[in-house]
């Protein structure tokens, strides 16, 4: 291994080579995509849609979900701990 200094665009390229050669393409884009951090500012965009929302709109829309029980039929409904 040599250890002269490269410019960022061969490192990267030998390094998607690398990845490329052990991991194969698939490999390669499934562990690179562990580092993106996507985009948008999640904290402001949530505020945004949650702020408006009370609590029995909240459960309606989740109720509206398929598969999801009534809200008294609810696994953790109140009254049903333990049960």
């Amino acid at each position: 291994m040599s250890s002269t200094i490269r410019d960022l665009g061969t490192i990267r390229r030998m390094g998607i080579e690398a990845l490329t050669e052990k991991l194969g393409p698939v490999g390669m884009v499934e562990f690179l995509r562990q580092f993106d951090s996507g985009y948008g500012d999640y904290t402001e965009e949530r505020h945004e849609w949650l702020d408006s929302m009370d609590i029995k709109t909240i459960i309606k829309q989740a109720e509206m979900q398929d598969n999801w029980p009534a809200h008294g039929d609810h696994p953790r409904a109140p009254g049903k701990a333990g049960k």
